[in-house]
């Protein structure tokens, strides 16, 4: 959905509340107190009204909007701009576009953003064939401390992440050649160099009938125990760049990606923005329907 239609779509504050208040009520509303599933509908206070017991419901009640007073509109200005591009916004350049003055809950929304992004790519599981490997970003230091901070890996500067790729094999019948094809990314912080947090991120995110491919790292012994297979390979060997090519492709891009637009970040919030890069990436053909997707992710959280 390019920017034209996007105004048209949702010009004012009226509009983004009724399409959000029609997206809603397509769910069962149901009351915390007595259970039924009946309600008015009070468009003076934007709440449900239970039938029953009478007790009230707020519009943003169980979604990512519940405790935020900035405007409907808002969130769906911002939502279609870190949608519409690959690259995203920053939460400074999005409050510029907004014309708000302070930037905290800027920060905090889009966080929720990225949150719900997050929770909403949780829901699947990687199969088939899965590339892993570690990957090192670089996360906000004060100057004065960054100077006496070792470098390299291990650096106080460096926050480690797990990458995983879920790829299929297509053979070229023409060429005679075979490719391998990705179709979905996951990426987990993990500050550990123990095997445990590893196998801990491959039980909860990869099946457990998928072939795993890694390097040689002592950090990937064991996979083999709860998956079907394990592939290892020489991270000496040239073939490994193939063997885990698209671990590698996503982890450059990620790190071009942070850098370009957010120059540094909190190690805090680094999940987040894991979480909001992999969501686009994993929907990279959704096109205008991208919006759309993520506008559910939000509503249900």
């Amino acid at each position: 959905m390019n920017l034209i239609d996007f105004m048209k779509r949702f010009p004012d504050e009226q509009t983004c509340i009724d399409h959000f208040r029609k997206h809603k009520e397509k769910e069962v509303i149901q009351c915390s107190q007595c259970g039924g599933i009946t309600h008015y509908w009070l468009s003076n206070k934007m709440m449900h009204e239970c039938k029953g017991c009478k007790r009230r419901l707020s519009l943003r009640s169980g979604t990512s909007l519940t405790h935020t007073k900035l405007s409907f509109h808002y969130w769906f200005i911002t939502l279609h701009l870190m949608t519409a591009t690959k690259k995203g916004f920053s939460s400074l350049e999005i409050k510029r576009q907004l014309g708000h003055k302070r930037y905290e809950p800027i920060f905090r929304m889009m966080h929720k953003i990225r949150m719900a992004m997050g929770k909403r790519d949780d829901q699947y599981t990687l199969k088939d064939m899965v590339e892993l490997d570690d990957a090192y970003i670089e996360t906000c230091t004060d100057h004065r401390e960054k100077e006496h901070l070792k470098r390299g890996k291990g650096s106080q500067r460096q926050t480690k992440i797990t990458v995983m790729a879920e790829s299929i094999v297509l053979e070229n019948l023409k060429k005679g050649t075979i490719e391998r094809q990705c179709r979905y990314f996951k990426m987990k912080l993990n500050e550990s160099e123990k095997a445990e947090a590893i196998k801990e991120i491959v039980e909860k995110h990869v099946s457990n009938k998928a072939i795993v491919f890694t390097d040689n790292s002592k950090a990937y012994t064991g996979l083999y125990k709860i998956v079907e297979d394990h592939k290892i390979e020489n991270s000496k060997d040239t073939y490994i760049t193939r063997t885990l090519q698209w671990v590698h492709v996503a982890t450059s891009n990620l790190k071009r990606n942070l850098l370009g637009i957010h120059h540094s970040i909190n190690g805090l919030f680094i999940q987040n923005y894991l979480d909001e890069y992999c969501y686009k990436l994993n929907r990279r053909y959704f096109g205008e329907k991208l919006f759309d997707r993520a506008f559910i992710a939000i509503t249900n959280f």
